[in-house]
């Protein structure tokens, strides 16, 4: 299992790659990426802030149960830190598993969580200054029919 931060854009072809190599007994791996929008002109930055050590053992946690409860053979999160442009990767998820169904479903699983309760601050630059996003009430939805 693998969870980072970094300040560092990412290639997620390469991530996959990577961690796809050698999986003789995996059935299934998938992945998610999320990429920072303009939001229409709205935003020229995106800022993301977090606690190093803090936030990593958070989404550990998380990932943890995630790996219980679908039989995963592994987890790769990498989450970007800093200030961040409209088109750059945001986050890296991906899951290996048996079979699709749970891959999909751990994947989906984590990223809800990373949407909503993971310990990073937000905040958009734009032309109209600066503010601070907090998650949608779709994103706590989507966080809560997880159980």
């Amino acid at each position: 299992m693998t969870i980072s931060l970094t300040e560092a854009p990412f290639d997620p072809g390469a991530l996959l790659t990577a961690f796809t190599r050698g999986r003789s007994e995996t059935g299934a791996v998938a992945t998610f990426t999320g990429i920072a929008r303009a939001e229409q002109g709205a935003t020229a930055v995106l800022e993301l802030e977090a606690y190093p050590g803090f936030t990593e053992a958070a989404i550990g946690k998380i990932a943890d149960e995630a790996r219980g409860r679908w039989a995963l053979h592994d987890v790769a999160i990498l989450h970007r830190v800093g200030r961040i442009g409209p088109g750059e990767p945001i986050v890296f998820v991906a899951t290996a598993a048996g079979h699709r169904r749970a891959a999909f479903e751990a994947c989906d699983f984590l990223m809800d969580y990373l949407k909503s309760r993971a310990p990073f601050w937000k905040k958009e630059h734009g032309p109209d200054g600066e503010r601070w996003i907090e998650p949608t009430a779709q994103d706590h939805a989507d966080r809560e029919r997880w159980g």
